[in-house]
């Protein structure tokens, strides 16, 4: 029987028990932890996987972990041999003659994921090996190691692995590692926003996809916080309207999405997630839809992929349908608890007034979207639960009324809700402070530290990221070159006049699937001469999700992704391009737009003011690693002025950014 205990595999032990135990006790073992029904096919593979192992491991020491589960993705890495001052992590494709691209990337993917979110992990040298069983012979050779360890993945087949194994072990070793505090040691995902609702759709916990270090705000005790207030709310029979708040990519939309998906189909108290963000509720309805159909097939189940569709849709929605939904008719909607993602893009009253009268043919109507909303939700004659999820600075079109016009109308017409805030709220970037003031004198408002997400979670290798960022736009000089030091160990940034440069610096940097694409503002007119338009509609659909080979993918680096395209989603590099919409002038930022044949001046604060928030957008989106491209400007050409580029670029660079 296994000697070790890892609650990440289904089987553990150390190499010398693996080697005495019968094939039918190791597969048991496999059979008993399984989640889903072991068929002939998948037994065949596992006993073919246990005596390839057993001839590879004949002469070594250390441990073996089968099937070890990867949390973050959902799935689960063939088997982990811990060796020396190694841990190997293999990848076995049975019956397979070919090494596959998907294959190879599949093994540097989970030695990756071990490298970053495993804690016994992150010091140790990582050596991916891919077993296509029956692949031509080959000597496995042994590629340099990137600078956090992990090795490029060595190919072999069945008789290979041996070789391959001492292979990895042919460099000196430094201290071994213990197999047991490995086993023992926590893993601490950081999914994307798509891999996070994958797994939230698929009944997974937050706790489980989610990290747990005390460096961060815990992800799990918000959700508990909001599932408190919820059923407090319905058993006294009281409306509540919760703000919850974050850092960019801290994890509100995951908080968000955890509520909703616990909630789904639970009758009375279903939730819905709503979201004026287009290409999001597009990107997540499609990366749901394809999950759960690939999860379907697995299991022999045809439902049709458009049932599939029905059902994600239900669960997701555009607020702007929602919306339309109580226009039409006078009843309360089928949900009580109504989450909207980034709630402080909802319309001001102008916008929606506009709106109505030009769309709906409604003249006269005088709310704004958040007053309309919580109308809706009023319906309800006993209790109600609108959870905002808020980004400070995040408002970047016109129209946009901020998290104030939530306040207001509940200071206005429903003072008989409860406001559960964050104390941050009444912070400059929230811009909320007055209305909140008001709205202590007229309705019952609760602080709550919990409701507040401080540590950013989609830059988790560096969680000051959004701290450099906001220093960089609001010219702190200071703080920025401090803040760079910190960030830069761990997360690579670099600026260059050169596109190409800036093109093969994000490809040399991405390893395995690691997405990476180009980024430019909406106002970024003057790239066209670097072959980029953003003017070019991008599907962000197949921007975001579809593979290297489509030329509509991030990949090809062809099409630029603008801020309305990106917001709440993620890469893991990104190519910043940095247009003259944007310039540094004196010790201020001059603030630009592209009209007919020139730039004009934009002087008004609201519209300043989105355009920076546009390039905070754009300078938070990268998971790993960024480069800005600055272009160097033209002399021959009036629109691209070297003037306009050079103080952004000596800026950026003075602060301390490499330049390649």
């Amino acid at each position: 029987m296994p000697t070790l205990s890892a609650s990440g595999a289904y089987y553990a032990a150390d190499i010398a028990t693996f080697l005495a135990d019968t094939d039918e006790s190791v597969l048991g073992a496999l059979t008993a932890r399984s989640a889903f029904a072991v068929d002939p096919a998948q037994r065949n593979a596992w006993l073919g996987e246990i005596g390839i192992l057993r001839d590879a491991l004949e002469t070594m020491s250390g441990a073996v972990f089968l099937e070890f589960v990867v949390p973050r993705i959902g799935s689960r890495i063939d088997a982990v041999v811990l060796s020396g001052s190694v841990v190997f992590v293999i990848e076995f494709k049975v019956g397979e003659s070919e090494v596959r691209m998907s294959d190879f990337n599949q093994a540097w993917d989970y030695a990756l994921d071990l490298k970053n979110f495993h804690e016994a992990s992150h010091t140790a040298r990582i050596v991916p090996i891919l077993v296509a069983t029956e692949a031509v012979d080959a000597v496995p050779v042994l590629l340099h190691a990137a600078a956090d360890g992990v090795h490029p993945p060595m190919t072999c087949n069945s008789l290979q692995l041996r070789d391959a194994l001492h292979a990895g072990r042919a460099f000196p070793d430094g201290p071994g590692i213990d197999a047991a505090s490995w086993a023992a040691a926590p893993y601490r995902p950081t999914p994307t926003i798509v891999e996070a609702a994958q797994a939230l759709y698929a009944q997974h916990s937050v706790d489980g996809i989610a990290r747990h270090d005390a460096g961060a705000k815990n992800l799990a005790s918000t959700s508990r916080r909001v599932e408190d207030i919820i059923e407090d709310s319905r058993a006294r029979g009281r409306k509540a309207i919760i703000f919850v708040t974050g850092v960019p990519g801290a994890g509100k939309t995951l908080v968000g999405l955890n509520v909703a998906t616990k909630r789904r189909g639970t009758g009375a108290t279903h939730a819905v997630f709503l979201s004026g963000n287009g290409p999001l509720v597009s990107v997540l309805h499609e990366a749901l839809v394809r999950d759960e159909v690939q999860r379907l097939r697995a299991r022999n189940d045809r439902t049709r992929k458009g049932e599939v569709r029905q059902k994600v849709k239900a669960f997701i929605q555009n607020v702007h349908h929602f919306r339309d939904e109580g226009l039409r008719h006078e009843s309360p909607p089928s949900d009580r608890v109504v989450i909207f993602d980034e709630a402080q893009r909802a319309w001001n009253r102008e916008m929606t007034s506009d709106f109505m009268r030009r769309k709906k043919r409604r003249a006269g109507f005088t709310q704004s979207e958040p007053e309309f909303l919580l109308s809706y939700l009023d319906r309800h004659v006993d209790w109600a639960v609108v959870i905002c999820l808020v980004g400070g600075g995040q408002e970047i079109n016109r129209g946009e009324a901020g998290i104030s016009a939530w306040l207001d109308a509940v200071s206005t017409t429903f003072s008989d809700w409860t406001a559960h805030i964050s104390p941050v709220l009444t912070d400059s970037e929230y811009a909320a402070g007055h209305a909140i003031e008001s709205l202590g004198t007229k309705a019952t408002v609760v602080r709550d530290e919990a409701l507040h997400l401080s540590v950013s979670m989609r830059s988790f290798r560096a969680e000051n990221l959004s701290r450099f960022v906001k220093a960089v736009l609001d010219i702190d000089v200071t703080s920025a070159r401090e803040l760079l030091e910190k960030v830069l160990p761990r997360y690579p940034i670099a600026v260059t006049r050169d596109l190409g440069r800036a093109r093969t610096w994000v490809r040399d940097h991405a390893r395995g699937s690691e997405r990476y694409g180009l980024v430019a503002s909406s106002g970024a007119q003057r790239l066209k001469p670097h072959a980029i338009d953003v003017r070019v509609k991008v599907d962000p659909v197949h921007w975001f999700l579809n593979g290297p080979e489509d030329t509509r993918s991030s990949f090809y680096l062809e099409d630029a992704a603008t801020e309305f395209q990106v917001q709440g989603l993620e890469l893991d590099w990104a190519c910043v391009n940095w247009d003259a919409d944007l310039r540094r002038v004196g010790d201020s930022w001059s603030c630009h737009s592209f009209v007919g044949s020139k730039w004009q001046a934009v002087n008004k604060s609201e519209r300043r003011q989105y355009l920076l928030n546009a390039y905070r957008v754009l300078l938070t989106r990268a998971r790993q690693g960024m480069v800005i491209f600055v272009p160097p400007g033209d002399a021959g050409d009036g629109t691209r002025d070297p003037a306009y580029y050079d103080s952004t670029f000596s800026y950026l660079k003075g602060l301390g950014l490499p330049v390649v």
